[in-house]
């Protein structure tokens, strides 16, 4: 567990921290691999652990954990209003710049909106033997989270620096982010987890995550390529993402 926590923390404060010395426009270069290696990684994991996991949860209820993941796929939806879309690696300088978004100010809608998401993530990792699929693939989801986190922490980071105009202030912003997670688990694994596995709450939040992640995967993997064009590296990075998915699981 304090790995997992550790993990998810060095992620976000790493790939944030990069963020100061690879410029923006090289930083896309390598994101959009990543973003599709992470994309598929996490849809394979979802369909194939997460899903199974809740329905398994709530055996004689299979429908209430379809609407849980229409409540997540179309909550996402609305998050992303808020965040930017910076959950996949978006940057919008314009957005960054203009005067109508508040310059040398936090944009703590956006940053609020990629709270929740992360916290939710996180309070689906549960290591327990009373939770199946999660459990016993714990750390295959965890790295998982932790390769959906760093696009966003760069994102994040590099948004942040525009807004602010400092890369010292960045570090505040990126650190409440950075902790979301690993909040999220702590309190599932130790605060709630009985009350959670008791009252079927816990398969209704892996159907809630569950929904987040199809409509972030299924956008990162469709902007990867936008006009429907082979491109090969990003195909590569696909298809490992779903192998190591497989193989690890």
């Amino acid at each position: 567990m304090g790995f997992a926590i550790f993990l998810l923390l060095l992620t976000v404060l790493g790939a944030g921290a990069a963020a100061a010395w690879v410029p923006v426009a090289r930083g896309g270069q390598w994101l959009k691999p990543l973003l599709a290696f992470s994309g598929a990684y996490l849809f394979t994991l979802t369909v194939t652990h997460i899903l199974p996991e809740a329905l398994q949860l709530l055996p004689e209820h299979p429908t209430r954990v379809g609407y849980w993941v229409l409540a997540g796929f179309f909550g996402q939806l609305l998050l992303e209003v808020l965040s930017q879309g910076v959950e996949h690696g978006h940057v919008h300088h314009e957005a960054a710049h203009s005067p109508h978004e508040g310059v040398g100010r936090v944009p703590f809608l956006l940053l609020a909106a990629l709270v929740v998401h992360s916290f939710l993530e996180g309070s689906i990792l549960v290591h327990s033997p009373e939770v199946g699929q999660v459990s016993q693939n714990f750390y295959a989801i965890v790295v998982g989270v932790a390769l959906h986190h760093m696009p966003a922490a760069f994102a994040l980071a590099t948004l942040l620096r525009l807004r602010l105009g400092s890369f010292r202030r960045v570090w505040p912003g990126l650190l409440i982010f950075a902790l979301a997670s690993p909040v999220g688990i702590i309190i599932s694994n130790y605060v709630v987890l009985s009350q959670l596995l008791s009252s079927g709450w816990y398969a209704a939040l892996l159907g809630l995550v569950a929904g987040n992640f199809l409509h972030v995967s299924t956008t990162i993997l469709f902007e990867t390529s936008p006009e429907h064009r082979l491109n090969w590296p990003k195909l590569a990075a696909t298809l490992a993402g779903l192998l190591l998915a497989l193989a690890v699981a």
